[in-house]
């Protein structure tokens, strides 16, 4: 599958890549190198994994993509869920992340369906 921009899964996320930036400005200045940093990474991960899975040769390949892309997105909720524990981050803003993670999720796990059933997909 070529043109990822154009990808549901890769739009959604590239908009919860700037969320979390934008949450992550507002942590404490402690957390830069440890939770803000894992955080970030993990949200970056995510569309960054289905460019990369586009771009390969084979549906096993691009699957294997894919599944780390889903497995960052757990990631990242994990990481939001710790945020909230030590009352860095609201529930009110997990909970406005959550649903755009969830939306990913679902997105996402539609592509990765698309690979594993479609035989004319290489």
């Amino acid at each position: 599958m070529t043109g990822y921009k154009n990808l549901a899964a890769w739009q959604k996320s590239m908009l919860l890549v700037k969320l979390i930036y934008t949450i992550t400005k507002e942590y404490p200045k402690e957390e830069i190198f440890s939770l803000t940093s894992q955080t970030k990474r993990a949200a970056v991960s995510i569309p960054a994994n289905i460019a990369e899975g586009c771009g390969r040769r084979t549906k096993k390949d691009t699957l294997q993509f894919l599944y780390i892309s889903r497995g960052s997105l757990y990631e990242l909720e994990t990481h939001l869920n710790i945020a909230v524990m030590i009352e860095i981050l609201s529930e009110e803003n997990f909970n406005h992340l959550s649903v755009l993670i969830d939306e990913c999720l679902k997105i996402l796990n539609g592509l990765i369906n698309k690979y594993e059933t479609d035989k004319s997909l290489q």
